[in-house]
């Protein structure tokens, strides 16, 4: 069943890209930008699912909160000549890795302990 939603997602994404209109050049920093700080929002939700303190309306106001603050920085940096969204750039990756290192870290500890629970019964199947 997974098997099929991920194709069907696939192909669905490959319509949409074929059919989309390309991004003017002028708008690609915008969008690349929002896309980053969404990114963020979304690693952030996972990590606090994780930690069992989500919280939808944090989640959303996040969200949205993040990707405009990005856009008015870089379009800020533009009048401004400077490359301002790249600050945000660093700060939303460099959350990211934070949230995925936590991430990654539940589901060692998870897989670990789950890994040492089958040893001790299968240990104490064998007595």
């Amino acid at each position: 069943m997974i098997l099929i939603a991920i194709i069907l997602g696939c192909l669905i994404g490959v319509l949409i890209g074929i059919n989309a209109p390309v991004i003017p050049y002028t708008y690609s920093t915008f969008l690349a930008i929002a896309v980053v700080a969404a990114l963020d929002s979304v690693f952030g939700g996972i990590t606090s699912v994780l930690k069992k303190n989500f919280d939808l309306t944090i989640f959303i106001s996040g969200f949205f909160c993040n990707s405009i603050l990005s856009i008015a920085l870089t379009y800020l940096g533009q009048k401004l000549n400077l490359d301002i969204y790249l600050a945000a750039l660093v700060v939303f990756v460099g959350r990211m890795f934070t949230n995925l290192t936590i991430m990654r870290r539940y589901y060692i500890e998870k897989w670990t302990l789950k890994i040492q629970e089958k040893k001790k019964n299968k240990i104490q199947s064998e007595k």
